[in-house]
């Protein structure tokens, strides 16, 4: 039987090991279940190789359940449950569940405390769209199960959609490029698209190419665009605050910058010989 070709970063899928969903339509020496567990850390990088000299594909934020297959030499291979992306974490990074997610981080990023005091030094820092199992309000704070507090202000319940998800993107402007980021210490360009769309309660896939594929309908050339439309080029994407204006995180300004749609365009059909492939505008 020949092996049907798969995108390697949706298929949890090796030659020596896959997912046992997968037996029969791939081959592999091993088929396993994997076993369900929480990322630990505030952000983990999942790598395409588990190796630290290896780009970062994407990152994973504190409480994303994954499906862990295999452990070894301090990395994990798994498949990340809310987009499938499949690659290595740092095993450290992962661990089970202290219990379901009831809020969720609602602003670019947060401090978790020991205490219900700003004066303390903090435990860690968590990105927007993190979730979190709380059981308790102090006052102006949140206590999470394993223990720490943040700001009551910057969390939501796990269910609650920002009104606009153009609002949530402007909120980075000015955060440094980072390839694979997803946080405001370091975001890419389908990173700002997939964590504003999360805030808004839209599922967005990882990376431009899927994005264009999946969000939203084709605009016809020349229509005029709209606040919230999407842009993108080969490998690109940005979103557009109102007709004009593009909102990117590019390697040109290497962070989160507005810009003229139309100076934007100028420029990487100058320096990359691309043309915007697509405008597309979600329901």
């Amino acid at each position: 039987m020949a092996a049907r070709p798969f995108d390697r970063r949706l298929t949890p899928a090796r030659p020596d090991l896959a997912a046992a969903h997968l037996r029969g339509l791939v081959e592999a020496a091993r088929f396993v279940e994997g076993e369900r567990v929480t990322v630990r850390a505030p952000l983990a990088d999942l790598r395409p190789r588990p190796d630290l000299s290896a780009s970062i594909d994407t990152q994973a934020t504190f409480g994303e359940a994954a499906r862990l297959y295999e452990t070894r030499d301090g990395f994990a291979f798994v498949q990340l449950e809310r987009d499938s992306y499949v690659g290595y974490l740092p095993a450290a990074a992962l661990g089970p569940a202290p219990g379901a997610p009831t809020h969720r981080v609602a602003v670019p990023l947060t401090f978790v405390y020991p205490a219900p005091d700003m004066k303390r030094p903090i435990v860690c820092a968590l990105p927007l769209g993190a979730r979190l199992a709380a059981v308790a309000e102090a006052g102006a704070w949140l206590r999470l199960v394993e223990g720490g507090f943040i700001f009551a202000a910057h969390a939501a319940p796990v269910e609650a959609r920002a009104p606009d998800f153009v609002a949530v993107a402007e909120a980075f402007l000015d955060a440094p490029y980072l390839w694979g980021g997803k946080s405001a210490g370091g975001i890419d360009c389908s990173g700002l698209v997939q964590v504003s769309l999360d805030a808004a309660g839209i599922f967005a896939p990882r990376d431009a190419d899927l994005q264009e594929k999946a969000l939203g309908a084709p605009l016809p050339e020349g229509a005029p665009l709209a606040r919230g439309d999407l842009i993108f080029w080969r490998g690109h994407v940005g979103i557009m605050r109102d007709g004009e204006t593009l909102l990117h995180a590019n390697g040109h300004h290497m962070q989160v910058a507005s810009e003229a749609l139309e100076g934007a365009r100028a420029r990487i059909l100058a320096t990359a010989g691309l043309e915007v492939s697509s405008a597309r505008r979600l329901g």
